[in-house]
């Protein structure tokens, strides 16, 4: 087991030159929201683009148009009504607020046959999969799922403690040649080869739309060319990171998963000391 601390994330830590400009950073597409769970959507687009990417799509229903660029112009829009090409995009990111009616499984589907690496799962993508057990031979090598237990056990079984569920992630990533987020304190990562244990983080963290801004964060750091474990990494030591600065001006209580998007460039700043 490695720990993630700072001195690991600087090892493979990308500092930006001067000479570059957006095509550097690369192109996310994000696939999230629905009319009922747009702030997921729009959670995960802010962390996107907070966390350096170059160029953000976001993907949602046309009747929610307004929803985005109201709150984020910086993202392009893609509408969920039309046939999407993947092929501009450096990194998908699929599953929070999509719900799980029969046309999101279809785009679930879609993305595992038609997005060829860079993938990311979370949320009712998870849930979808876990509907679908004979679609993790679809996924393309080094997906990364991050599931919280709830979502872990839907996927793999009931567990009755932590460490069980470390076990069957090691063994799920092994299996299926996959990155597994094990979302919680000290949240896990492992690719079934190396596994990992982060150090940031705190309960500020236990709300809903946590694991919306990770899971932009890590479209981002894919779109930017980490290979996806130090993606992984670098997205879940960041998210905490911002979230324990937080605490200068927040409470545990108190803190909103927007104000820990709002402190991830302090954070960048403190893994670039």
């Amino acid at each position: 087991m490695t720990i993630i601390d700072n001195n690991l994330v600087q090892t493979f830590y990308k500092k930006r030159k001067p000479n570059t400009h957006k095509g550097d950073f690369g192109h996310a597409f994000l696939i999230v929201g629905s009319p009922n769970k747009m702030g997921a959507a729009l959670i995960a687009s802010k962390a996107c683009l907070r966390a350096g990417v170059g160029l953000l799509t976001t993907n949602v229903p046309k009747e929610e148009k307004t929803s985005v660029t109201n709150f984020i112009p910086e993202a392009m829009l893609y509408f969920r009504e039309n046939s999407i090409d993947f092929t501009p995009f450096n990194a998908v990111g699929i599953g929070p607020g999509l719900e799980q009616n029969e046309a999101s499984q279809k785009i679930v589907y879609t993305s595992l046959l038609k997005v060829r690496k860079n993938l990311v799962l979370d949320a009712d993508a998870l849930n979808i999969l876990a509907q679908n057990p004979d679609w993790f031979s679809q996924l393309p090598k080094q997906t990364i799922l991050t599931p919280h237990p709830k979502e872990f056990d839907r996927l793999f079984g009931t567990h009755t403690s932590e460490e069980a569920r470390r076990e069957t992630a090691h063994k799920k990533a092994t299996q299926w040649n996959c990155i597994i987020i094990l979302k919680g304190h000290q949240t896990f990562i492992t690719n079934g080869i190396d596994s990992y244990e982060n150090t940031t983080g705190n309960s500020g963290l236990a709300k809903g739309g946590s694991g919306d801004a990770l899971t932009g964060i890590i479209t981002a750091f894919l779109a930017q060319h980490y290979p996806p474990i130090h993606a992984a990494i670098i997205s879940v030591y960041l998210h905490g990171l911002a979230a324990d600065i937080t605490l200068s001006k927040q409470s545990e209580e108190s803190m909103l998963i927007s104000d820990v998007i709002e402190n991830l460039g302090w954070a960048f700043k403190k893994i670039a000391e």
